[in-house]
């Protein structure tokens, strides 16, 4: 029986800290697997199974959700088909049941592509790749997106990695972030409005322990320094940074405590880059639109030491 995630794209790279190594699946471009001198840095599933809670899969052409799925184009409302039944959202765009194709491979990269077409609610034709490369401090993952439309089109972009440190417990890890507001949200997890972090309990500037969090709240105003945003340590001084380019502004955390690791049920954290924010069809924070032919590109990584 073939994988339900399609073809497991493997690369592999010789680093100063051991093999680096990381499997990407055909389904929604999803990053399965990433260790590091065997040590594992995003929450795995197995090959048999689907990705959990969106497990490390491409988001466009928007991240999160919009609200109820309806969105104004030129004064007609636009209909897209609900994905978040139980709370009535379009959620994470219309690529995750997409099987992507393999433009190239290296031993050290492989990039997918995917074409959004014209469907319910989005009438626009937008070619999407993803590439994703081994490099000596740990993983770089590029993104295009080209509008094939004759009109421009809306267009924003996020991912759904589960980090992880080897075998540390979640709960132990510290989580740092500078951000300078954060949105707040309803029981659907619609934005209502955005506030400021500063000396609140979402303030991360300082770091928290995941444990004591309990989050599914995005970020805007990330601060990278030197391109990181996002530190993942270890009471034994190991770390993982999430690094951004300047096209992702935008950060959700998600921090659930019932998340199916391969060692069982347990807590979990998602730190989600996004280049807009949710429901940015309707507020239209963060959104990009593209001109027809015209390119958008934009890149994230991870590092770690040891």
């Amino acid at each position: 029986m073939s994988a339900p995630t399609g073809t497991q794209y493997i690369i592999t790279r010789a680093t100063d800290q051991g093999e680096a190594r990381a499997t990407i699946t055909e389904l929604a471009a999803s990053l399965r697997e990433f260790s590091i001198g065997e040590i594992e840095l995003v929450e795995s599933y197995a090959e048999t199974d689907m990705p959990p809670f969106a497990d490390g899969i491409v988001l466009a052409p928007w991240p999160n959700r919009i609200d109820g799925g309806r969105w104004t184009l030129d004064g007609m409302v636009q209909q897209l088909d609900i994905t978040e039944g139980d709370r009535n959202n379009a959620i994470h765009g219309l690529l995750r049941n997409t099987g992507y194709r393999l433009v190239e491979q290296t031993p050290e990269s492989v990039t997918l592509g995917a074409t959004i077409f014209p469907q319910h609610g989005y009438s626009f034709q937008v070619n999407t790749t993803v590439r994703y490369e081994l490099v000596e401090t740990g993983l770089k993952v590029t993104h295009t997106a080209t509008n094939l439309s004759d009109t421009a089109a809306p267009f924003a972009l996020g991912t759904h990695p589960f980090f992880k440190i080897g075998d540390i417990p979640i709960e132990e890890l510290t989580l740092t972030m500078a951000a300078a507001t954060r949105f707040e949200s309803d029981e659907r997890l619609i934005p209502t409005g955005e506030v400021a972090v500063a000396g609140t309990e979402f303030d991360l500037s300082g770091g928290r322990l995941v444990g004591e969090l309990d989050l599914d709240t995005a970020f805007a105003g990330v601060e990278a320094v030197d391109g990181v945003a996002v530190r993942l340590s270890g009471p034994d001084g190991r770390e993982l940074r999430l690094t951004v380019d300047e096209n992702f502004d935008f950060v959700q955390l998600f921090t659930p405590r019932n998340f199916p690791t391969l060692a069982g049920v347990g807590q979990a954290v998602a730190i989600e880059p996004m280049t807009a924010a949710p429901n940015a069809f309707n507020t239209g924070r963060g959104l990009r639109w593209l001109e027809p032919g015209v390119e958008f590109s934009a890149s994230w990584g991870v590092e770690f030491s040891a």
